[in-house]
């Protein structure tokens, strides 16, 4: 089985800067990340941003910015979040999938619109 990939757009909510990119889909990583190169392009200015500390996979932890608010999109759905700045390219982690209702097909290689939901996001809330 190989990585997984989706087309996606990304859009800082201040600067109304939109950017056109291919997002590695990984749903053990928690939160949105846009590599620092993008970020710049997007308007974001790093030296007035938040830092969050992660944990990385090796179990050293880290200190990164985050810049927001950023509107992600993918089909006809879009969640607005914050991201990290972190590694070489954009990853999609499991809150944009979660917010957005969308599905790994490991098969396909691909991600879609949860069919049980086609028209509009769902979410539980219990």
């Amino acid at each position: 089985m190989g990585l997984t990939y989706a087309n996606i757009q990304m859009e800082n909510l201040f600067s109304k800067r939109v950017l056109e990119t291919r997002a590695l889909v990984n749903t053990d990583t928690v939160f949105f990340a846009v590599p620092e190169h993008l970020a710049v392009r997007l308007g974001f200015d790093l030296n007035e941003v938040i830092t969050r500390e992660i944990i990385l996979a090796d179990g050293s932890r880290k200190a990164v910015p985050m810049v927001g608010p950023l509107r992600v999109r993918f089909a006809d759905r879009y969640c607005d979040l914050s991201a990290l700045v972190l590694g070489d390219e954009p990853l999609f982690g499991a809150v944009p999938m979660e917010m957005m209702d969308l599905v790994v097909n490991p098969a396909s290689q691909t991600i879609t619109v949860n069919p049980d939901s086609p028209y509009v996001p769902v979410a539980p809330a219990k």
